[in-house]
């Protein structure tokens, strides 16, 4: 291939690719100690995140948690009322957003209605006056890799939702940012093109290895696409961690109940031995406390997790950590049935079992819960 005068950008996406290599551009993020208020209200507090270069961080969170407030801190839209943020190492807390060489996706895509695609996708170029040979090469290559080509003389009004969006992640990309931001871009998609947009997305974000932050409320967009997830709730952050840690190790019984379905069980103490090794009754059963690296008295609870997958329907004959009760409830979701099971307590336990062409259970119908105890997780209040 005769790279002429194609930007370094895409010449080392092409080595790297022919090579089997990945080429890896992007930024070092780092919060630090950031507050933001609005008049007298303050909705981020005191909040620290380092991203690393390359790095797919989703922030996710209710609303009114912080997300997009912090995104746009990111960005430069605002001003952190206290604290910095650093890109590389440099401050750019009062940094204007044109001399950050970031690109942005919005959830609306914002683009220009009285332009083609063409001229959609040029226009940070053009305001960059890069001559336009160049501009021609960028356009031509950044267009073939978002399957958008044939469109390009097309007006925005004439393209899919999906082909929208596809025009703005071109032109946020087009410049080579060396951070991209995403602004809840799939939430107007319905859920079949939301999915394939996610792995569009989560396809150009290995290859291209821009450092990435997401804000959404989607959990299972920041899973699918993220390679860490950042919980945010009322302006501080719950956890960060990667989506694994996330879902099987939460930190609190905020991030346990927001990710997914979760049984949470406030369990109080019933012995401490001389070592300092804690037993709490679980629904009636005394198993030994998750956590044993913190210090117990008689009079404490503490709240463990259980995912209803975790769960299985067993027989008495189970070994270990099992439970008698009666299905209240069964919902078919297609691959599983989602049971909810009265316990002889009378407390509730959620179970999601996966269908098999043999499996039979209805309303009414007692079963035998087995937990493995390691699936057991000990979180904070």
């Amino acid at each position: 291939m005769n790279f002429g005068s194609y930007p370094p950008f895409f010449i080392l996406r092409h080595i790297t690719s022919a090579t089997g290599g990945t080429f890896r551009m992007g930024a070092r993020i780092k919060l630090q100690n950031i507050d933001k208020n609005y008049k007298q209200t303050k909705v981020i507090k005191n909040v620290n995140i380092d991203i690393r270069d390359g790095e797919f961080l989703t922030i996710l969170g209710p609303s009114g948690a912080g997300k997009t407030t912090l995104l746009k801190m990111i960005a430069g839209f605002e001003e952190p009322t206290k604290g910095h943020i650093f890109i590389n190492g440099n401050d750019v807390s009062r940094t204007p957003i044109h001399k950050r060489n970031i690109g942005m996706l919005f959830q609306n895509y914002a683009l220009f209605p009285h332009m083609t695609v063409y001229k959609n996708v040029e226009y940070p170029l053009s305001v960059r006056k890069m001559p336009k040979e160049e501009r021609k090469k960028r356009i031509t290559a950044i267009l073939k890799r978002v399957r958008l080509s044939e469109y390009a003389s097309r007006y925005p009004r004439e393209l899919s939702g999906g082909q929208q969006q596809r025009v703005a992640l071109a032109r946020a990309l087009v410049f080579d940012p060396i951070i991209l931001l995403l602004d809840e871009p799939m939430a107007a998609l319905d859920k079949q093109l939301r999915k394939q947009m996610q792995l569009e997305i989560k396809d150009i974000h290995r290859e291209f290895g821009i450092t990435t932050v997401s804000v959404t409320h989607d959990q299972e967009e920041a899973l699918t696409m993220a390679t860490d997830v950042c919980i945010m709730r009322d302006g501080r952050i719950e956890q960060v961690a990667t989506p694994t840690e996330i879902y099987e190790k939460p930190a609190s019984v905020f991030c346990a109940k927001f990710i997914g379905e979760a049984n949470v069980v406030p369990c109080p103490v019933v012995s401490v031995d001389r070592d300092g090794k804690a037993k709490i009754s679980l629904h009636g059963i005394t198993v030994p406390a998750p956590d044993q690296t913190r210090s117990y008295s008689e009079n404490d609870v503490v709240n463990v997790v259980i995912r209803p997958e975790k769960i299985n329907l067993v027989d008495d004959s189970y070994g270990g950590l099992k439970f008698h009760g009666k299905i209240e409830q069964s919902v078919y979701v297609g691959d599983a049935l989602k049971l909810r099971v009265r316990l002889g307590n009378g407390h509730h336990m959620k179970v999601k079992v996966f269908t098999t062409s043999s499996l039979s259970l209805d309303v009414g119908d007692e079963v035998t819960l087995g937990v493995p105890e390691e699936d057991i997780v000990q979180v904070k209040p």
